[in-house]
C-alpha cells in the first residue's frame, strides 16, 4: 500500500508546481465543458457522423436552448381593463390584486416562461399588463387569462362516479381498435411469408415492451399458467408452427408462434424443518447438532400416517402448525438444490432421509407426483385501448354547489386566543344553507377549497357551521394569510377584464437584435483583448485567455438557472466582461509597480494579487449592492440586467483572481526571474540603470 501511495504522490501530495498544474487542468475542464454545454451543435455533429461511420451509439450532449425574453424571442404584449364597476371602492385595489395573481398562475400553468404580469392604476382604470415571450397559441392564452376566477368548496368523494365515454370519445376507440386488428392482421400474413424470421418480426412490430427486445420469447408455458389460452391454441398448432388466426386477449391481438414441447415433472410433497441459529430465516435458538439430533429421534418416529400431525407438533417452519408444511406441487428449478433432488427422487408415499439445506435440517414426505406438458410459445402483441384510456382517473373530491358565487367576502383576522393570523369568510343566504349541509355531514373530514381547480387549502371540519361564516386556520403568516384572503376575494367577486390592446413581437426583429448584439459583444471582446495585449503584453494574453473562460461560464450559468436574456440582459453581461478586465488592469498596474521596486517575478506577483484584491472586491460588492436594489426594486427590463450584471460580477472575480492567477503562475515557472521582463510590462528602474 506504502508503495502504490508514494507512486501516486504528484496526486496526494503534489508540490506547488504541481498544483499549480491541477488548477490550470481543473479550470481547462470546466472552460471545456461550459463551452460544450453553451454550444454543444458541433460535438452531436461529430457524435452523430461518428455513429454513422462506425456504429456506435454515443448519445448527444446536453443541449439546452437559452431562454430568450420577449423582445429576443418574439411573442405577445396584452393590456386588459378591469371592470371595478361593481367593486365596493375600498376593495378594488384587493381585487386587482387578486386578479393579477390568478392570471399570473394561469399563464404560468400554461407553460410560457418567465411571464410578466403587472397591474398599474390610472386615474378610475385599473389595468393589468401581460407579457408573454414565445407563446405559440395567443389565442388560447388569451381564453385563459379571460376567464372568470373559479373558487369551489369540495369534499371526499365516496367512490369513483360512474363516467360515460363521449360520442367522439366512443369514436376514437373504434377506430383505434379496428386500426389495431387491421395491423395485426397483416403482420399475421407477413409471418407466414417465405424467408420471414419470427423473432425479427417481433423484435420490430410487438408492443410487448417486456418481450419485444427478446424476439417475443415467453418461455415455457403450462396449461394452468398466465397463458392458459395459449397453451391451448399451441396444443391446436402444434410444435415449430405459427397459429393460423389471432388471439385476443384484455391487452390485444397475439399472433403467437409454438416451438419446442416437453413434459416436466413435478411433484407434490410436504415437509419437516428444524432449523438452528445461524441458519437462514431461522429464529431459534438451538445449535446445530441439537437440531440434527432432534431431528434424528422425530425421523425414527415418523410415519406416512403420522407425518402431517408430527410437523404441526414440532417443525419450527413459521405458519406450519396449520399447514402441516404442506409445499403444493412444484418441478425442477423452484426450491433449492439439495431439497428438489431429494424430493424428485423420493418415491410416491416415501419419507427422505435427513436432508440439509442453508435452511435446517428436513424430513419430506412424498405425496403425489405427475407430468405437465408445455411449450415454448412466443409472441407478437398490437394493442388495444379501453374506456379507462379516455375516461380521466376518478377524482377523491366531490362537487358540493358551493363556490365563490355563494361567498360575500373573505378577510383577514386573529384568533384571541393564539393572535395566529386566519382567513374568516362570510356567505350569502344560499351559501349558508349550502355550507352548513356540507359541514354537517363531513364533521372530522376535510373540506378542500379549490381556486382555478387547484387546491389552496383543506381545512378538517370541526363542527357543523350553520351561520354562514367560517374561519381557515393553520400555520399561516399574515403575508399567507393575506394572500389567501386575496385569492378567495378574486373569486367572489369577479373581475370581468376586457382585452383593449394586443401587440405582437415578430421573431425577426428579436433575432435582428441579436445578431447585432453579438456582433458589439464581439467587437469589443477584439478590441478589449487587442489592447491588452499591446499593452500588457504576457499579462494581457493571459487576461484574454481568462476573459474566454469567463465568457464560457458566464453563458453556462445563463443556460444552467436558466436566466431570461432581453436585450437588457445582454448589456448586462456586455458590461460584466468590461468589469472582468478591469480587475485585471487593477493587478497588472500593480505588478508593474511592483517590478519597478526591483523586487522578483514570483515576489511581484503575488504582492500585485494580494494588494489589488481590496480594491476589486470593494468595487464588486459595491456594484452587487446596485445589483440588489435594481433587482428589488426595478421592472421586468431592469431586473434582467441587473440579475447578469451580477452574475457577471460573481464570476468575474473568480476569472480575474483564480483564473489569471493560476495561469500567471504557470507561466513564471517557464521563466527565468532576471530575463524577459519585458514581457510583464516593467520599465527600467533606477536599480537597472545603475547596473547599467
Amino acid at each position: 500500500m506504502s508503495k502504490f501511495t508514494n507512486s501516486l504522490g504528484f496526486i496526494f501530495h503534489p508540490t506547488a508546481r504541481g498544483k499549480i498544474r491541477w488548477a490550470v487542468f481543473g479550470i481547462l475542464i470546466l472552460a471545456f465543458f461550459s463551452g460544450l454545454l453553451d454550444y454543444p451543435a458541433y460535438y452531436n455533429k461529430g457524435v452523430d457522423a461518428l455513429n454513422s461511420w462506425a456504429g456506435f451509439s454515443l448519445s448527444h450532449f446536453y443541449d439546452k436552448p437559452f431562454r430568450l425574453g420577449l423582445d429576443l424571442q418574439g411573442g405577445t404584449h396584452l393590456l386588459y381593463e378591469a371592470d371595478m364597476s361593481a367593486i365596493p371602492a375600498g376593495d378594488r385595489a384587493s381585487a386587482i390584486e387578486g386578479a393579477r395573481d390568478v392570471i399570473e398562475r394561469r399563464v404560468n400553468a400554461f407553460g410560457i416562461a418567465e411571464p410578466v404580469v403587472q397591474t398599474n392604476k390610472s386615474g378610475e382604470h385599473y389595468r393589468i399588463i401581460v407579457e408573454l415571450a414565445g407563446v405559440k397559441d395567443v389565442n388560447q392564452a388569451i381564453k385563459m387569462i379571460g376567464e372568470t376566477p373559479l373558487l369551489e368548496f369540495k369534499e371526499q368523494s365516496d367512490g369513483a362516479t360512474q363516467q360515460q365515454l363521449t360520442v367522439d370519445q366512443k369514436k376514437q376507440l373504434d377506430d383505434y381498435n379496428k386500426d389495431a386488428k387491421t395491423r395485426a392482421t397483416q403482420i399475421l400474413r407477413d409471418s407466414f411469408k417465405k424467408g420471414s424470421v419470427f423473432a425479427d418480426l417481433a423484435k420490430e412490430k410487438s408492443e410487448d415492451a417486456a418481450t419485444k427486445d427478446k424476439g417475443g420469447d415467453l418461455g415455457y408455458i403450462k396449461a394452468d399458467g398466465v397463458y392458459a389460452d395459449f397453451y391451448k391454441k399451441a396444443r391446436i398448432s402444434g410444435e415449430h408452427t405459427i397459429y393460423e388466426e389471432l388471439i385476443q386477449t384484455a391487452e390485444g391481438y397475439n399472433i403467437i408462434k409454438v416451438g419446442d414441447y416437453k413434459s416436466e415433472k413435478e411433484v407434490k410433497a410436504n415437509h419437516l424443518l428444524i432449523c438452528y441459529k445461524g441458519a437462514t430465516r431461522c429464529e431459534e435458538d438451538i445449535s446445530k447438532e441439537d437440531a440434527k439430533e432432534k431431528i434424528e429421534e422425530l425421523k425414527a418416529k415418523i410415519t406416512a400416517n403420522n407425518f402431517i400431525q408430527t410437523v404441526k407438533d414440532n417443525s419450527t417452519e413459521p405458519g406450519a402448525s396449520t399447514s402441516g408444511g404442506d409445499l403444493g406441487w412444484f418441478g425442477a428449478g423452484a426450491m433449492v438444490k439439495p431439497f428438489e433432488d431429494a424430493a424428485l427422487a423420493l418415491k410416491t408415499g416415501q419419507i427422505s432421509d435427513v436432508v440439509e439445506t442453508e435452511f435446517g435440517f428436513h424430513l419430506i414426505f412424498k405425496i403425489d407426483e405427475r407430468y405437465v406438458p408445455e411449450f415454448q410459445v412466443s409472441q407478437i402483441l398490437v394493442k388495444t385501448k379501453t374506456e379507462k384510456d379516455y375516461l380521466p382517473p376518478a377524482d377523491p373530491w366531490k362537487y358540493t354547489g358551493l363556490t365563490g358565487k355563494q361567498l360575500v367576502k373573505a378577510q383577514v383576522q386573529f384568533d384571541p386566543n393564539t393572535n395566529a393570523p386566519e382567513v374568516s369568510l362570510e356567505f350569502n343566504d344560499e351559501g349558508k344553507k349550502l355550507f352548513a349541509d356540507i359541514t354537517s355531514r363531513n364533521v372530522g373530514k376535510p373540506v378542500a377549497i379549490f381556486l382555478d381547480g387547484t387546491p389552496i387549502t383543506t381545512p378538517t371540519v370541526q363542527q357543523a357551521i350553520t351561520e354562514g361564516k367560517a374561519v381557515i386556520s393553520g400555520k399561516y403568516n399574515i403575508k399567507e394569510a393575506k394572500q389567501l384572503a386575496q385569492r378567495l376575494n378574486a373569486g367572489a367577486l369577479p373581475v370581468p377584464v376586457k382585452l383593449i390592446s394586443q401587440q405582437t413581437i415578430g421573431a425577426s426583429l428579436g433575432n435582428e437584435s441579436i445578431q447585432r448584439s453579438l456582433v458589439a459583444g464581439f467587437v469589443g471582446l477584439f478590441l478589449v483583448a487587442l489592447f491588452m495585449l499591446v499593452y500588457y503584453r504576457l499579462p494581457g494574453l493571459v487576461s484574454v485567455i481568462a476573459l474566454l473562460v469567463y465568457g464560457a461560464l458566464v453563458l453556462a450559468i445563463f443556460k444552467l438557472i436558466p436566466v431570461t436574456l432581453s436585450l437588457a440582459g445582454i448589456a448586462g453581461f456586455n458590461l460584466s466582461v468590461g468589469m472582468a478586465v478591469d480587475a485585471n488592469i487593477l493587478i497588472f498596474e500593480r505588478l508593474k509597480e511592483e517590478l519597478k521596486t526591483g523586487k522578483g517575478l514570483n515576489v511581484a506577483l503575488t504582492e500585485a494579487f494580494h494588494r489589488a484584491w481590496t480594491s476589486i472586491r470593494d468595487s464588486n460588492i459595491s456594484s452587487l449592492i446596485t445589483c440588489v436594489i435594481l433587482i428589488w426594486f426595478g421592472s421586468s427590463i431592469i431586473k434582467g440586467f441587473a440579475i447578469t450584471l451580477a452574475i457577471g460580477i460573481i464570476i468575474s472575480m473568480f476569472s480575474s483572481i483564480t483564473t489569471s492567477r493560476v495561469f500567471l503562475k504557470l507561466v513564471t515557472a517557464w521563466i527565468p526571474q532576471d530575463r524577459h521582463l519585458w514581457l510583464w510590462g516593467r520599465i527600467k528602474t533606477r536599480i537597472d540603470t545603475n547596473k547599467n
